[in-house]
């Protein structure tokens, strides 16, 4: 049975994969308020006419001590942060201060105030080149990048505010999040866009130029980079899953999000030229530093934990729910 409905505040909830929770969870009842500074939100994700969107910031006190009083959150689903592994590589700091310094002020109102659920988006970037394949939650997380610092370090300091004051955090540690709402209503839409799937199609509609394959020499089948893609829809479920886990008084943990298998670049092209029945246009280029051959998560301890696995599987539905979405409302609806 289904913890009861609950007033929960959502930090970057106008993002990707925070606006797909955000409907889920209003759909089941909870009362949502959406903390976001819209960097990369969008107003127009926010779909159901019961959840308030403030604009703002996880690190101003004064504005969380404000909301914490007006709606005694009971949780807080942390999605706001910067995700692209590039620019953190270059911009370090720009991603220790958002990524990691931020949530301090978060934690620290959420002490005040006696909050002690936290969900939080973490990454399989914590693991970085593994050790072997698919990774486990045992798997060393040894990031190669300032991003998957960024998230591990905040891993730390959430497992430091259980012992010191009893917070209880699930910490989900996505694969390849793809892509969009099962009826169009939302969907994926970055400025810049790095992930693959929208990537390529954005090759076909004419916003991006010829689709860069990395490297064709890995030591994978087709000699290109094998990820493990999970839908959006997918990972909203996980985090009711946790927020339900956490409700019902259950421990601490660190899951896994994936399907458990894993696709390489050149079958994510085939899918989509099989969806859509165009051809991708390709250059290829040599591998880019830092790029392991395979990333695929083991996520059985999902399921024995939050009881939870990913319901979408096949990859051509995926890229369809894309497809559909950036020929449907993202066409000139919020695309910027």
């Amino acid at each position: 049975m289904s913890p009861s409905p609950r007033t929960i505040l959502v930090t970057g909830g106008a993002g990707y994969i925070g606006s797909h929770t955000v409907r889920l969870l209003a759909a089941s009842g909870h009362k949502i308020v959406v903390l976001d500074n819209m960097v990369y939100g969008h107003e127009e994700a926010i779909v159901d006419a019961s959840v308030t969107l403030v604009p703002g910031d996880i690190g101003d006190h004064a504005l969380l001590r404000t909301l914490f009083r007006e709606h005694g959150f009971s949780a807080v689903v942390h999605f706001a942060a910067y995700a692209y592994v590039g620019e953190s590589v270059t911009d370090p700091l720009k991603y220790y201060r958002n990524n990691t310094a931020a949530p301090l002020a978060l934690l620290e109102v959420m002490q005040e105030f006696g909050c002690q659920q936290f969900v939080f988006s973490s990454t399989c970037a914590t693991y970085g080149v593994p050790e072997q394949i698919p990774i486990t939650e045992a798997t060393n997380q040894q990031p190669i990048n300032p991003y998957g610092r960024s998230k591990l370090m905040l891993e730390w300091i959430l497992a430091d505010c259980e012992t010191a004051w009893g917070l209880r955090a699930a910490c989900l540690r996505y694969f390849n999040a793809s892509g969009c709402a099962d009826d169009g209503a939302i969907g994926e839409d970055h400025n810049p866009e790095t992930h693959l799937i929208p990537r390529v199609l954005m090759a076909l509609t004419g916003e991006a130029g010829p689709v860069q394959v990395f490297g064709t020499d890995y030591p994978t089948p087709d000699g290109t980079c094998i990820r493990d893609y999970i839908h959006v829809e997918d990972l909203a479920a996980a985090h009711a899953k946790a927020l339900d886990h956490l409700a019902g008084g259950e421990a601490s943990l660190k899951v896994n999000l994936g399907t458990g298998v894993g696709i390489s670049v050149k079958e994510i092209i085939a899918a989509v030229e099989k969806v859509t029945g165009q051809s991708v246009p390709l250059e290829y280029a040599p591998r880019r530093a830092g790029d392991p051959a395979q990333l695929v998560a083991d996520p059985s301890l999902a399921w024995e934990t939050l009881q939870w696995k990913a319901q979408r599987t096949n990859i051509e539905e995926t890229v369809r729910s894309a497809w559909n979405w950036m020929n449907g409302p993202r066409k000139g609806r919020y695309r910027r």
